[in-house]
C-alpha cells in the first residue's frame, strides 16, 4: 500500500489509544511511504500519550454518552459535529484504512469513513464490547478482537478475528536497568507495583495506603513503585512520608513496560491493555476491577487472567475497610509465597499474544 493514509481514531482513556499506537509503530515500521494520523478526544490523557510519541493527531469536540435530555443533547452535537470535521478532512484522501480503537471518539470517524467508502477496520480489547465499538460494528470491514469470548457480541459481522491485544514495541524490549536506575529501585529487592492505570485509581489508592503501616515489616524484601494518577498524586505522596520501606510515588509515568519488567507484582485496574500488558511481561496480579460499569467488563477481563493462574480479584468493595482487608489478605500472602509468585508468572505465557501488533499491521496494509 503506497502513500495512502491510516486514519486512527478512538481516545478517552490510555485503553482506547496504546493499541492504536502499537498497530501505527507496527505498520510505519513495515512500510514507510504510508501516512498514519490520529483523531482523539480532547482529554488531557490523550494528548499527553501522542504528544510523547510525536504522532500526527487532531482532538475532535465528541463526547461520552449520558443518559439525561442534556447529555443525550451534548453527545448528539458533538456527534454531529465530529462528523462533520471528518468528513472535511477526507475530502482531500484518496485512499485510506479508517482503524476504530474504541471510545466516543471512534464511532464518528468510523461513520464519515464508512460513507466515504474507506475500508473500515476496528480492534475491540474489551471482552464486552463498549458502546462505540457496538456501534461501529456494522460500518467495519474487519474486526481484531483479544479474546474468542468476544465473537458472540458480533454475530452479525463474520470477519472477526482473534488476534490478542496489540502492545507497543517497548514490550518487545524492555530496559529494566534504566528504569531501576531512574527511579532509585535495589536490585536485591523486589519490586511491586501499584497502579491505577494513565488516569489513577482513587479507590486502589486509598486501599493501598491503608495498608502502608502493616508494609513496614517488609522493608528488607520489598519496595514499592505507586502511580497515583494526577488527581489524586499529592494525597498519596503524602500517605508515604516516614515511611522506611523504598518506594517511588508517580502521578504518570511514561514507561510501563519498563515498570513492568522491574516488578515481581502488579495491583491495579483490569482494563482489557492492562490485562494484556501484565501477561506481556509476566507479572503476577492482584485485579481490582473498576466497579461502577453496568457491563462488569474489567472483572471479565480479569478473569482471563486468573482462569490462567497469573492473577487474584480482589473486588473493589463500597466500604473502604472490607476493601483494604480484602486486598490484604491476598497482598500478604503473596509477598511470603516465593514461588507461588514464580508459578503465576509463567503461567501468564498461557495467555501472551505477543505478534498482535504486527498481525494487524500486516492485514490492514493488505486492504
Amino acid at each position: 500500500m503506497s502513500k495512502a493514509e491510516i486514519i486512527f481514531a478512538g481516545g478517552g482513556t490510555g485503553g482506547h489509544i496504546y493499541p492504536g499506537i502499537a498497530v501505527a509503530q507496527k505498520i510505519l515500521q513495515i512500510e514507510q511511504d504510508v501516512k498514519v494520523r490520529f483523531y482523539c478526544s480532547r482529554r488531557d490523557i490523550d494528548l499527553q500519550i501522542l504528544d510523547k510519541e510525536g504522532l500526527d493527531y487532531k482532538t475532535l469536540p465528541a463526547v461520552g454518552l449520558k443518559l439525561s435530555i442534556k447529555g443525550l443533547f451534548r453527545f448528539y452535537r458533538g456527534f454531529k459535529k465530529s462528523e462533520r470535521i471528518v468528513r472535511e478532512d477526507l475530502e482531500s484522501v484518496e485512499k485510506a484504512v479508517i482503524v476504530g480503537t474504541g471510545g466516543f471518539v471512534s464511532a464518528p470517524v468510523c461513520r464519515a469513513g464508512c460513507k466515504k467508502g474507506f475500508p473500515v477496520v476496528m480492534i475491540n480489547t474489551d471482552i464486552i464490547p463498549g458502546k462505540a465499538n457496538r456501534l461501529c460494528a456494522k460500518y467495519a470491514d474487519k474486526i481484531f478482537i483479544q479474546f474468542a469470548d468476544s465473537r458472540r457480541y458480533f454475530k452479525k459481522n463474520k470477519k472477526v478475528e482473534v488476534t490478542g491485544c496489540p502492545l507497543r514495541r517497548s514490550f518487545e524490549n524492555p530496559d529494566v536497568d534504566r528504569i531501576r536506575e531512574r527511579l532509585g529501585l535495589y536490585r536485591n529487592r523486589n519490586t511491586l507495583l501499584v497502579t491505577g492505570a494513565s488516569s489513577g485509581a482513587m479507590n486502589v489508592n486509598r486501599a493501598f495506603c491503608g495498608l502502608l503501616g502493616e508494609l513496614r515489616k517488609y522493608a528488607d524484601k520489598w519496595q514499592i513503585i505507586h502511580l497515583s494518577g494526577k488527581a489524586d498524586y499529592v494525597n498519596v505522596k503524602s500517605r508515604y512520608k516516614a515511611m522506611e520501606i523504598n518506594h517511588c510515588v508517580l502521578d504518570y509515568f511514561d514507561d510501563m513496560a519498563g515498570l513492568l519488567a522491574a516488578a515481581d507484582m502488579v495491583i491495579g485496574r483490569s482494563g482489557a491493555v492492562s490485562v494484556a500488558e501484565f501477561a506481556a511481561s509476566a507479572t503476577p496480579a492482584i485485579c481490582m476491577p473498576y466497579p461502577y460499569h453496568k457491563d462488569r467488563h474489567q472483572y471479565f477481563n480479569a478473569e482471563k487472567l486468573v482462569e490462567a493462574g497469573a492473577a487474584v480479584i480482589v473486588d473493589d468493595l463500597p466500604d473502604e475497610k472490607e476493601r483494604r482487608e480484602w486486598l490484604w489478605e491476598e497482598l500478604s500472602e503473596l509477598l511470603e509465597d516465593e514461588a507461588k509468585l514464580k508459578e503465576m508468572s509463567q503461567n501468564c505465557k498461557k495467555i501472551m499474544s505477543p505478534n498482535a501488533a504486527e498481525r494487524i499491521a500486516e492485514k490492514i496494509l493488505r486492504l
